[in-house]
């Protein structure tokens, strides 16, 4: 039995920086209203044609690969945690390994919303704890911006979401005080609906619907989102999820040293924080600049606060993350 460390980090993030006031020009809202809400006062749009969910997690990727010192032909697998595929299918892990090179190694594709990258997490730590597996890279990545209602009508989703892409390269660990110590994931399907995009689906609408349809109300192929509902939920699930991980591994909330909580909102996360009494220093946001970029944001903020010197030898790092499904999960790391 082996344990997986994190041997290399990677971000990549557009450069089209889109403001509050930015958005204020095209949807009925201003700058106090967004970040008394969420916290976020800027996120990043792909400009089309230059990027797109693949391509920002090849970026992220490579940067990840040269820092963990692992050759890409040692490059075992790849899971890729998104839910903007560029194509309805395949999925962008195959895309991966043909855009980095890579031998023809297996492909995952995790669709797990915002707690996609925590997923994606540990099924790779499972492959390398079996040994069937040495290096995995695994991808968040997400282009939001090309598939939001940018009207007023959908303003309380179109302002959190941004765009953006984080990579890990999950190498061996023989000594098994350290890497990822556990991992920790649910779901609670029932509220699906709260939290979801319906169509294109083979479920009820499919294209050929929409386009017979001809409806300019149809509000099916963008995002609904039952905000407050989604809030409540998260907070509790958040704790529990954490407190989850620690108990596992005869932790207490002050050994964290580093809590990384996905970035759906700054709320949210002071919210977790307050309650967990913990320091500036011990938590990390960057919602603020980047917005909420889903499987994405805790690979950005993780890779951050590595860059930052947040996060150093023999720290505790937790991850924790919730999202539409619902599903939440947390990643108790000794780095």
């Amino acid at each position: 039995m082996y344990h997986s460390k994190i041997a290399g980090l990677g971000y990549y993030v557009p450069s089209n920086v889109v403001t509050n006031d930015d958005l204020s020009k095209i949807i009925d809202t201003n700058d106090e209203w967004i970040q008394e809400r969420t916290g976020i006062q800027e996120r990043r749009h792909i400009i089309r044609g230059e990027d797109t969910t693949t391509t920002m997690g090849v970026k992220a990727a490579k940067i990840a690969i040269e820092r963990s010192g692992v050759a890409k032909e040692d490059i075992d697998f790849v899971v890729f945690a998104t839910l903007s595929p560029d194509y309805y299918f395949p999925g962008p892990g195959v895309l991966v390994q043909r855009d980095l090179g890579l031998r023809t190694v297996g492909a995952l594709d995790v669709r797990n919303q915002c707690s996609g990258f925590v997923y994606a997490l540990s099924v790779a730590d499972q492959y390398i704890k079996t040994g069937m597996y040495k290096n995995i890279l695994v991808i968040g990545s997400e282009v939001h911006s090309t598939g939001l209602d940018m009207t007023t009508r959908g303003r309380g989703v179109s302002v959190i979401f941004g765009d953006g892409a984080g990579a890990a390269v999950l190498s061996r660990e023989e000594d098994l005080t350290k890497g990822i110590l556990s991992t920790h994931l649910h779901s609670e399907g029932q509220h699906a609906e709260e939290l979801a995009l319906q169509a294109p689906g083979m479920g009820a609408r499919w294209v050929t619907d929409i386009i017979a349809d001809n409806d300019p109300n149809d509000e099916s192929y963008y995002p609904y989102m039952n905000g407050q509902f989604v809030f409540k939920n998260a907070v509790v699930r958040f704790a529990e999820v954490i407190n989850e991980g620690l108990e596992a591994n005869g932790l207490q909330v002050s050994d964290i040293d580093m809590l990384i909580p996905h970035q759906a909102n700054l709320r949210i996360s002071q919210f977790i924080q307050n309650k967990f009494k913990l320091s500036d220093d011990q938590v990390h946001n960057n919602i603020q600049k980047y917005g909420n970029t889903t499987a994405a944001s805790i690979p950005i903020a993780l890779t951050e606060a590595w860059e930052q010197g947040k996060i150093k030898s023999g720290d505790t790092v937790v991850l924790a993350a919730f999202g539409s499904g619902f599903t939440w999960a947390s990643a108790i790391i000794k780095w």
